[in-house]
């Protein structure tokens, strides 16, 4: 029994590498219809592979397999009365080998069909899957298979008959496969808010895969097995990935069906903005910077200008004033930011890549959150991305927790309770420097209690530009950072060059 089972097994493995192929191609020449040539490829691997389930074992194996193939053709053809020429033997000959001479569109279609066939069985969802390959490869019977998964056997023969249509369908559907071309790489994101502990949603979105998923369940509800068609992923893989992304609030599931939890913003919607903003971009940026100005001779102690000089701290300044109003904007027309995983409170947008000039993008990263050692030490740090002059691949990407807590340590003074390799790094990245003997903080430092008491004053002193500053917010809401720091390079307020650090737009709270 053991030996007849290994010679099976050995014959559905040759068939399904070595013939499933060459069965479409001879289905294809004979029928000259890409979805009639499917079905009858299914119907000549489901009658080999039953035979050879039932005990069949051929002597000439090639040769009984191209001899059921012309009888299934010839059923078929009966039934379509379109029967215009009998099966040759070069015909069979044909299949074997595609010839050097062949229409350059039959080799295509040949190989995208193979591509297709061998793809399918991993695109049928797992319950039916485990009862075809129970049923067809491993010969067990209706019962057996029903006392496995604890089902009746009238429910595994009903699976059992939609796992053979599925599977036919699937054929049908792998045509469509990939003519959907997204290109994840003309997609980008805008985060508002406080990242999760775990860096979400950027260790999360920059994921190729991820993008992929984003821009095609796009206001376009999907299940998971049109999602692992469309993109060529495995049905038990996509499952698990968009379960992740469901549970990381970038997935939405309603029923059976996952839509993109956030919008990604076409170009036409993002070219009405974009003229809404220029409009108001000049007058936001000037307030904001006379704002600054103000606040910063009132008391420029509150920012520690021994390490960071003023010129070089208005980078970060400038786009923490801009979040503050962006912010306020935010609570008062939607309430504050929805909270998310791992004490993130967030909501993202994607934007479609567009090719009119809009300002470079300024990106943020950080952490604020608790060693999970216990230490019990708050960071909180975070670091601007400027696009512009590619100033944002001068540093890392992200700080790793441990980096930042090293950081933290050295602008607090504690220079003696870092370990020296995670000072080394730092030095590298430009967030630590040397002066003398001394290796001090490259950063902007904010203390929050000297802070404090001087915001309230300021911010009554200077209510009136303050009111000015978010009407002009309320005017076009959907402005971003990089408006205001373009316009202000360009009014001369903001400047760069190789004297600059390149740790600009990093700060940190103690």
């Amino acid at each position: 029994m053991g030996d007849t089972t290994n010679i099976r097994d050995g014959y559905i493995a040759d068939f399904t590498e070595n013939y499933m192929g060459k069965l479409f191609y001879f289905c294809l020449k004979k029928t000259g219809n890409h979805v009639e040539a499917e079905d009858l490829t299914q119907d000549i691997a489901l009658q080999i592979i039953c035979a050879l389930n039932k005990g069949t074992v051929p002597t000439n194996f090639p040769a009984w397999v191209w001899q059921i193939a012309r009888n299934r053709y010839a059923v078929w053809a009966d039934e379509k009365h379109e029967r215009k020429e009998s099966v040759a033997d070069d015909d069979i000959d044909g299949c074997e080998i595609v010839s050097g001479d062949a229409d350059p569109l039959d080799h295509m279609i040949y190989e995208e069909q193979i591509s297709a066939l061998r793809r399918e069985l991993a695109f049928i969802k797992r319950d039916y899957r485990a009862i075809l390959v129970a049923y067809y490869i491993e010969d067990q019977s209706i019962r057996d298979i029903a006392l496995a998964l604890s089902l009746s056997q009238t429910a595994v023969k009903q699976r059992l008959f939609r796992a053979r249509q599925i599977l036919k369908e699937g054929m049908d559907m792998a045509r469509e496969f990939g003519k959907r071309s997204y290109r994840p790489e003309q997609i980008a994101f805008v985060m508002s808010g406080r990242d999760g502990k775990k860096g979400q949603p950027w260790s999360i979105i920059t994921h190729l895969l991820y993008k992929n998923i984003f821009l095609a369940a796009n206001e376009n509800p999907q299940t998971a097995e049109e999602l692992s068609l469309e993109l060529g992923i495995a049905l038990p893989y996509m499952e698990d990935e968009l379960e992740f992304l469901a549970q990381q609030h970038l997935m939405k599931k309603d029923g059976g069906r996952y839509v993109t939890a956030f919008p990604i913003i076409s170009k036409e919607e993002q070219l009405k903005t974009h003229e809404k903003n220029k409009m108001v971009q000049k007058p936001l940026t000037e307030k904001l910077c006379a704002l600054i100005d103000l606040y910063m001779s009132e008391d420029g102690a509150r920012v520690n200008g021994s390490y960071v000089g003023y010129e070089a701290a208005k980078w970060a300044l400038l786009c923490r004033a801009f979040d503050w109003f962006d912010y306020d904007i935010a609570t008062d027309e939607g309430g504050p930011y929805p909270e998310r995983p791992d004490e993130g409170a967030w909501i993202l947008k994607g934007y479609e890549v567009v090719d009119f000039k809009k300002p470079d993008f300024v990106g943020q990263h950080g952490w604020k959150s608790y060693d999970e050692a216990e230490v019990k030490k708050m960071i909180d740090f975070y670091q601007y991305k400027f696009f512009y002059e590619n100033i944002q691949a001068k540093t890392p990407e992200h700080l790793s927790w441990i980096e930042a807590y090293t950081l933290w340590l050295v602008c607090k003074g504690e220079l003696h309770a870092c370990e020296s390799g995670y000072v080394e790094k730092l030095l590298a990245y430009g967030y630590l420097k040397r002066e003398g003997d001394a290796i001090v903080p490259n950063v902007v430092i904010f203390d929050r209690k000297a802070a404090k008491p001087c915001h309230e004053a300021l911010t009554r002193a200077l209510s009136a530009l303050c009111e000015e500053i978010m009407a002009l917010f309320r005017d076009a809401p959907a402005m971003k950072r990089g408006y205001v720091i373009e316009q202000a390079i360009e009014n001369g307020w903001l400047g760069y060059d190789e004297n600059t650090p390149i740790s600009i737009g990093a700060y940190i709270y103690l």
